[in-house]
C-alpha cells in the first residue's frame, strides 16, 4: 500500500553486515596463508639441510603434516572470501547504482566473465572495479573512470597472485630434485601473494563501503568556534532613529 514501509532489503542495507563479515574472514585468510607460506619455507630448509646430513623421522613427519594440513585449509577457505567478495561486489554495484538513480555501467555476466574467467579476468578486473568505485564516488556517469592508486594497488596483487599461481602449477609438473625444491618454494611465495591480495582486497572493501554508507551519527563531533583569523572586519551598523519601531 503507499505510504507503507516495504519490508524488501535494499542492497545498501547489505552493506554494513556484509563489509564486516567480509573483511574479517579476508584478514583470516590471510593469517592461514601466510602460515601456510611458514610451512613450505620451512621445509624448503629441510631439503637444504638434508643435502649434508640426515633428518630425523619426526621431524620430516611433522613438517609433511604441517605442510598438508596448512596448505589443505588455505585452500578449502580460499573459497568462501572468494564467494563472499563476488558476492559484495555485485551488491556494492548494485546499491552504487541505486543511490544514483542509474543501472550499473556493464550488465552482471560481464561483471561474472571480467572476475572468474582465467586470462580474461588479469585485464577486466580493474576495469569492474574502476567503474565500482566511479560509482562509489557519485562521479559523473559519461565520464571515464580513473582508477585509484589503492585499487592499482589492488589490481597489482591481483595479477601477481593469478601469475604466480599459474607459474607453481606449470613448474611443479617439471620432474628431477631441484624443480621439487623449486616448487616448494613458489609455493611459498604463492600463499604470500594470495594473503597480499586478500589483504588489499579488505582494505578496497572498507573503503568502498564507507563511500557508499550514509556518515553514521556516532561518528559526528560537535564543533565550535573557538577563534577566527583573517576574516574582514564586519560593517558597522547604523544607528536607529529615535522612536523607529523594533
Amino acid at each position: 500500500m503507499p505510504g507503507t514501509a516495504s519490508g524488501e532489503v535494499r542492497p545498501i542495507d547489505r552493506i554494513p553486515v556484509l563489509a564486516r563479515s567480509l573483511t574479517t574472514i579476508l584478514w583470516t585468510f590471510a593469517v592461514l596463508a601466510v602460515t601456510a607460506a611458514a610451512a613450505e619455507v620451512w621445509r624448503y630448509v629441510l631439503l637444504v639441510q638434508s643435502r649434508d646430513s640426515a633428518l630425523t623421522t619426526g621431524v620430516v613427519a611433522f613438517s609433511d603434516a604441517f605442510v598438508v594440513l596448512a596448505g589443505l585449509l588455505t585452500t578449502i577457505f580460499s573459497l568462501l572470501p572468494a564467494g563472499l567478495s563476488l558476492w559484495w561486489l555485485l551488491v556494492a554495484r548494485r546499491a552504487a547504482a541505486d543511490e544514483a538513480g542509474e543501472e550499473p555501467a556493464r550488465p552482471t555476466w560481464q561483471v561474472l566473465v571480467g572476475v572468474l574467467v582465467p586470462v580474461a579476468n588479469l585485464p577486466l578486473a580493474l576495469s569492474v572495479v574502476s567503474e565500482l568505485e566511479h560509482a562509489v564516488l557519485r562521479r559523473p556517469r559519461d565520464g571515464r573512470p580513473k582508477p585509484s592508486r589503492l585499487v592499482l594497488v589492488w589490481w597489482g596483487a591481483w595479477l601477481t597472485n593469478w601469475v604466480m599461481l599459474a607459474v607453481t602449477i606449470v613448474w611443479r609438473m617439471r620432474p628431477g630434485v631441484q624443480a621439487l625444491a623449486d616448487s616448494v618454494v613458489l609455493v611459498a611465495l604463492t600463499d604470500l601473494a594470495a594473503a597480499a591480495l586478500a589483504i588489499v582486497t579488505a582494505l578496497v572493501i572498507r573503503r568502498f563501503s564507507h563511500l557508499l554508507m550514509p556518515i553514521a551519527p556516532v561518528r559526528l563531533r560537535d564543533l565550535r568556534v573557538l577563534k577566527v583569523t583573517g576574516a574582514p572586519d564586519p560593517e558597522l551598523r547604523t544607528a536607529r532613529p529615535l522612536g523607529a519601531a523594533r
